[in-house]
């Protein structure tokens, strides 16, 4: 189901034969149905008693991570997300695709899932960044699994959380809000944004509003830490390594890619699961949250903290989500497994417009996965590549290969 309108969901739905249908009023039924999106468990299907399944309702950007390790538990997710690529259509037993997060797209489509289906529970991924008052919304409505509306904000007023870490004692980049008086080594970041988006360098020709911030600029290595919180202790997953994209000047600090590497000393990750300890019970931090940070000229500092489960959760081989379940509840499970594999992800970028082939072949490794037919315009992301080995070189080495031979063969369908 897509919806593309601003309608009332609850004026504009209405059954033609055993399918309900979003319509709006100001098109015929027979105009927009080519429109609707039907998945691989749509509104149609009737292989499920739908009243028997336990159900889970993902919403997000992206809920293909979140919608597959549902299924590896056996939960059946309900999915409203922005991409819904293939493979989280085909992992998902009822999806409904939306432009943005934004109330005006999320109220109908969470008003017309909450109708069919006995959904008490949601987790949310990343996107909620820049709709804060939709999560808001969603907390009202059902249980959320997962920091709730009033910590996710406290985590996102970026003058209240730079100053706690100084309270704390943690140390950051130093940070503006108001114009410095020298534009050199300063960026400038989007008071509310996720995975590097609208970063870049300042100069005394940025035109800077309310909703940005200045941050002293670092060159370093860029760190995460995955880690579980029952709303007073901590509990660590692993230490990944991220990059960006860096293509140009309007990309250097999109993230990129990440893997469950990190070959900082231990003296400076037991500084960071001590920042993280202090953290914790300050915010009531629950679930899977990580902490991004970057190591220079022998030391590290913080840069966000991202309240909600993130991309490096894929690179553990552990089922993350059932215990990020129980963390909510105030329950870390003991005896986290040892990770022994090195694993990563990596995002595809365009870098030239394209259209994905109807018949085309996708790697073992790759989601998600676009429909065929979709247009991708330059710069935005086609798929992403999951690589496990032995090592992180040989991982880092894979990756760059699947990457290689992917843009070779999407180039070569044209």
């Amino acid at each position: 189901m897509v919806i593309n309108n601003c309608y009332s969901v609850q004026r504009n739905l209405f059954k033609r034969g055993d399918r309900f249908v979003y319509c709006d009023f100001y098109a015929k039924y027979d105009a927009i149905e080519s429109r609707i999106s039907a998945c691989r468990q749509c509104v149609t299907s009737t292989v499920f008693n739908l009243a028997m399944q336990q159900k889970l309702l993902i919403v997000g950007q992206s809920a293909r991570m979140l919608a597959y390790a549902a299924k590896q538990i056996g939960l059946n997710s309900i999915v409203i997300d922005v991409y819904s690529d293939s493979d989280t259509q085909a992992f998902a037993l009822e999806f409904c695709q939306i432009p943005d997060l934004s109330k005006c797209y999320l109220i109908p489509a969470l008003s017309f899932l909450i109708a069919r289906h006995s959904i008490s529970d949601v987790i949310y991924s990343s996107g909620f960044e820049e709709y804060p008052d939709s999560l808001g919304y969603l907390t009202e409505k059902l249980e959320v699994l997962g920091n709730n509306y009033k910590t996710f904000v406290a985590v996102q007023d970026k003058k209240s959380f730079f100053s706690t870490l100084g309270t704390l004692k943690i140390p950051h980049p130093d940070v503006s809000f108001i114009q410095p008086e020298l534009a050199e080594d300063w960026l400038i970041k989007p008071m509310f944004g996720h995975g590097g988006i609208g970063i870049k360098r300042f100069s005394q020709t940025c035109n800077v509003d309310k909703y940005f911030y200045w941050q002293k600029f670092l060159i370093g290595a860029q760190h995460s830490v995955l880690f579980l919180a029952d709303g007073e202790h901590a509990q660590v997953v692993g230490f990944n390594t991220q990059w960006t994209l860096n293509s140009d000047e309007k990309t250097e600090f999109i993230f990129s890619g990440i893997i469950n590497s990190c070959e900082l000393r231990d003296e400076y990750k037991q500084n960071v699961v001590e920042w993280i300890e202090k953290l914790v019970p300050v915010y009531g931090l629950l679930g899977l949250n990580s902490l991004d940070f970057i190591y220079t000229n022998g030391a590290c500092f913080v840069l966000e903290i991202n309240p909600r489960p993130s991309a490096s959760m894929q690179l553990y081989d552990v089922d993350l989500l059932s215990r990020h379940i129980r963390a909510c509840n105030g329950e870390l499970t003991p005896n986290l497994p040892l990770q022994t594999r090195a694993a990563a992800y990596q995002v595809i970028y365009a870098e030239d417009d394209l259209t994905i082939p109807v018949q085309f072949y996708w790697p073992e490794g790759v989601v998600d996965i676009p429909k065929a037919g979709a247009l991708i315009r330059k710069g935005q992301p086609i798929c992403s590549i999951i690589v496990h080995e032995k090592n992180t070189q040989l991982v880092l080495v894979q990756l760059a290969i699947k990457q290689q031979q992917l843009i070779k063969n999407l180039e070569g369908t044209d």
